[in-house]
């Protein structure tokens, strides 16, 4: 009689497994290392609960997390314990001192539990995305079980800075739209969010002791139309981040494991300051916010004292805004014209030392001491390596990967951002009459995937100040939250696949085939996303965005 009852429930068992839709833990980002087990699977179940014993409030959110996550994917509404007297199954949320690396998880699977480890919030946090991305969707209403094979994943990122770039001084994304992208940033395994806040175009971030930056700077009369033709759609166009907004950015990406950088751009894209404040400028004005893109010869005026003491005020308040332990003082394009016909930056110059060309150098290490006074590192597009800068300020390299080692090799800890794989404002296909307006040079999935932050090329020396690879969406041609998300769509999955995944796992091919079901969360979240890797789904007859 037992014995029938046990081919009866075997038999079930069995019809269960084969009616049930099964996880499959190749996702994107691909993990380290997967281990499948013998025995038996973990079903997930209404039934299941989700258990963190830790008090600490980033764990309390990765079980949040982790719970809206199932309900999204699975329709399941889990419970979440604090207890480890769980009746089973459950999913176990650990944090284990002894694990090496703060990033680093362990996913182990077996049939009465799912643990995942970690010895930091953060790396659990890793954990959970594995999870999240490796479930199947099931579509609203199914009662289809969902079957997670027995497994131990070990895993950890290659790179330690995985970042994306926003430009919102071009065109202005609103809060909701900011924490949306932050939400794709958690969902890539990215651990930086670069927010480019200032430029020629339009000062976005509050200043509450130069209240006529955004009063004046965050307003422009108009915007070039086309490629810096000379139509000008003569409409007002303005926006800003008030402190309490960027405050609630900065709260919303650290519950996610987010660090936000902002960047100030100086001392040139400086045009929208110098209208607020044209006394700052060479000239003495009148400036305007910039139209048009590009590259503007009025920039701060280096040989006024009160120029120091503008940058310094402004520096104070952002520090107090961002906890991040770098700020972005930009750096980059700084023409010398009106240095060179400006008395007093004729002045500083000889009584420095230095030439025109070289007046930048002063103005940054000036800039970075009163940055390391509050504890805090700079970081600079990699201009700033023209000038003789300390080693303690960060490259960020965006004119190709030889710069950043240039900067390697002198003792520079570097960001490879090039615009050869990272520029996601360049188009994603070659016929650019299937792609919406944008900057011309070609970059595709294939190509973003190629890149290699630090490759065996590169002396040992320098590749270990290789701090990781970011991404940057350029704004001048992305003027809506749609286009935004075309833009880096998919290309992002390709991206951090190149910052978290080991460089011998990489794959084109196989990355291909998991792209699909990163295709479906897009989806499912309705994030617009380029169809170029479907070319059944894409319509080469119209824009798909």
């Amino acid at each position: 009689m037992h014995k029938r009852i046990f081919m009866v429930m075997a038999l079930c068992a069995s019809l269960l497994q084969v009616g049930a839709a099964e996880a499959d833990y190749h996702v994107i980002p691909l993990p380290k290392q997967i281990t499948m087990s013998k025995g038996n699977p973990f079903h997930l179940l209404p039934t299941t609960q989700i258990v963190c014993t830790s008090s600490d409030d980033l764990m309390q959110g990765n079980a949040r997390f982790l719970c809206d996550y199932i309900k999204e994917i699975t329709g399941l509404s889990l419970s979440v314990g604090n207890s480890s007297k769980v009746k089973t199954p459950a999913i176990m949320l650990v944090i284990d001192p002894k694990m090496q690396g703060d990033e680093a998880y362990k996913l182990s699977v077996s049939p009465k539990k799912l643990v995942i480890s970690g010895r930091t919030p953060a790396g659990i946090f890793y954990g959970i995305q594995t999870l999240r991305k490796s479930l199947p969707i099931i579509k609203a209403g199914s009662s289809e079980p969902i079957m997670l094979p027995a497994a131990e994943i070990t895993d950890a990122p290659r790179f330690a800075y995985r970042g994306m770039m926003l430009d919102c001084s071009r065109h202005f994304f609103s809060v909701d739209f900011v924490k949306r992208f932050i939400d794709l940033l958690a969902l890539h395994n990215m651990n930086t969010f670069h927010w480019h806040l200032t430029d020629d175009q339009g000062w976005r971030i509050e200043i509450k002791k130069y209240p006529k930056l955004t009063e004046i700077g965050s307003k422009r009369t108009g915007t070039i139309m086309g490629h810096n033709t000379d139509v000008d759609d003569g409409q007002p166009y303005g926006g800003f981040y008030t402190q309490q907004e960027a405050r609630d950015i900065v709260e919303y990406a650290r519950q996610r494991h987010i660090t936000v950088i902002p960047e100030i751009d100086m001392p040139g894209h400086m045009k929208a300051a110098l209208a607020a404040y044209p006394e700052l400028g060479c000239t003495g004005g009148p400036y305007e916010v910039g139209h048009a893109w590009g590259i503007y010869k009025d920039v701060l005026c280096l040989g006024n004292e009160q120029v120091f003491r503008f940058v310094n005020a402004i520096i104070d308040e952002v520090a107090d805004i961002f906890p991040a332990k770098y700020i972005h003082i930009g750096g980059d394009e700084t023409p010398t014209t009106r240095w060179g016909e400006c008395p007093k930056c004729q002045k500083v110059a000889a009584e420095q030392n230095l030439k025109l060309n070289k007046l930048q150098a002063y103005f940054t290490n000036r800039v970075e001491k009163y940055i390391n006074g509050k504890g805090r590192k700079i970081i600079g597009w990699d201009e700033i390596l023209e000038g003789d800068i300390n080693p303690s300020a960060t490259i960020m390299s965006w004119r190709g990967i030889e710069p950043g080692e240039r900067g390697a090799k002198l003792g520079h800890d570097v960001i490879m951002t090039p615009t050869s794989h990272c520029y996601f404002d360049y188009g994603q296909n070659k016929d650019e009459n299937t792609e919406p307006e944008g900057q011309h040079p070609l970059l595709t999935v294939e190509k973003v995937y190629s890149l290699d932050p630090a490759p065996e090329t590169m002396p040992t020396d320098a590749r270990k100040h290789i701090l990781g690879a970011q991404a940057n969406l350029w704004s001048e041609y992305v003027a809506y939250p749609n286009r935004a998300e075309y833009a880096v769509l998919p290309r992002m999955a390709a991206l951090c696949e190149v910052q978290w995944t080991p460089n011998e796992l990489k794959n084109f091919n196989n990355f291909k085939q998991r792209v699909d079901h990163m295709a479906a969360i897009y989806d499912l979240h309705h994030y617009v996303y380029a169809l170029h890797l479907w070319p059944e789904r894409f319509n080469h007859n119209r824009i798909e965005w």
